[in-house]
């Protein structure tokens, strides 16, 4: 059956809901089909009818990473925001047109990430053992050495103990592994993997997927299309292998591969590297040993002497090749 449309009203949602926003890297997104400039702090109001999918301020009111569907995590910026006034949704509640949008604060993927857990970890039902399938369930588990796996849609698995391994591989599932060499993998379409421990890993293999690993020496993984890979850690690898993927190091001496397509990679800690394949942009940030930026530098692979699967790193303003 064709998907309806439910209008909103005064007894099925309070006055003000909290819901998340994706702008372009300008803050403008396209509102009835006009580009539309947003400030962060600024309220707008919408003149004429509001009608989901058709007219008014659209933000993301049910699953946090069912933003991807309209926004891929490269070179997206994701805003926190307020709606309230005439609002219409779809039939899921995933989608909302308000009148009035007001836009807070500026998250990044990690936070959506988190939020994405806490949306499904909030409606899921206590399960016994280490493991559950099904629509909109989760699974803890908090022992050394634990694992936990949700294979059904809309899943979060999280293993917070030391060497845990947390799976989610339905659509739209979370999964997040906090502990000591931990693992988190989402392979679903618009998974978030987040692996926070000392050496984790964490990949996100389904389209628009988005992998961070915080921990020291951590390792993130996108794989699918317009994928994200972060890793904020010591020592850590981001890899984004899909097209128009976009991997981001930001961590002392961290790596970031762009493997696919028009991809982009980002190096911004210090002594940082980046590489990518012919035609992806690499960004590379030189900073002094108390953090302190130097230089900044962007350039395009396969140009200006720039090669294909090479290291570099930014010395004295310039790119050189490393190891």
């Amino acid at each position: 059956m064709p998907r309806t449309k439910k209008a909103a009203s005064a007894e099925t949602i309070p006055a003000t809901i909290t819901a998340y926003k994706g702008f372009r890297d300008d803050l403008t997104c396209r509102p009835d089909g006009k580009v539309f400039q947003f400030e962060i702090g600024k309220t707008y109001r919408h003149d004429g009818p509001v009608k989901a999918c058709e007219s008014g301020f659209h933000v993301i009111t049910g699953h946090p990473l069912a933003l991807f569907q309209y926004y891929a995590p490269a070179g997206t910026r994701i805003c926190q925001v307020e709606i309230s006034g005439a609002m219409d949704s779809d039939d899921g509640g995933e989608k909302t047109a308000a009148e009035i949008l007001s836009v807070g604060k500026e998250i990044g993927l990690t936070q959506l990430i988190l939020d994405a857990v806490k949306w499904v970890t909030d409606r899921a039902k206590p399960v016994d053992g280490t493991h559950t399938a099904g629509d909109s369930e989760a699974v803890r588990n908090d022992e050394v050495q634990g694992a936990a796996t949700a294979s059904g849609d809309w899943g979060a698995a999280t293993a917070s103990g030391e060497q845990g391994a947390a799976t989610a591989s339905g659509d739209q599932g979370a999964a997040t592994a906090s502990g000591y060499q931990g693992a988190a993998t989402a392979s679903g379409n618009w998974g978030a993997a987040t692996a926070s421990g000392y050496q984790g890993a964490a990949t996100a293999s389904g389209d628009r997927g988005a992998a961070t690993a915080s921990g020291e020496q951590g390792a993130a993984t996108a794989s699918g299309y317009q994928g994200a890979a972060t890793a904020s850690g010591t020592g850590g690898a981001a890899t984004a292998s899909g097209r128009r993927g976009a991997a981001t190091a930001s961590g002392t001496q961290g790596a970031a591969t762009a493997s696919g397509t028009r991809g982009a990679a980002t190096a911004s800690g210090y002594e940082g590297k980046a590489r990518g394949k012919d035609g992806c942009a690499l960004f590379l940030v030189e900073r002094s040993t108390s953090g302190e930026i130097l230089h900044a530098w962007a350039g395009i692979v396969g140009r200006d002497g720039i090669k294909s699967d090479q290291f570099y790193r930014l010395s004295g303003g310039k790119p050189v090749e490393v190891d």
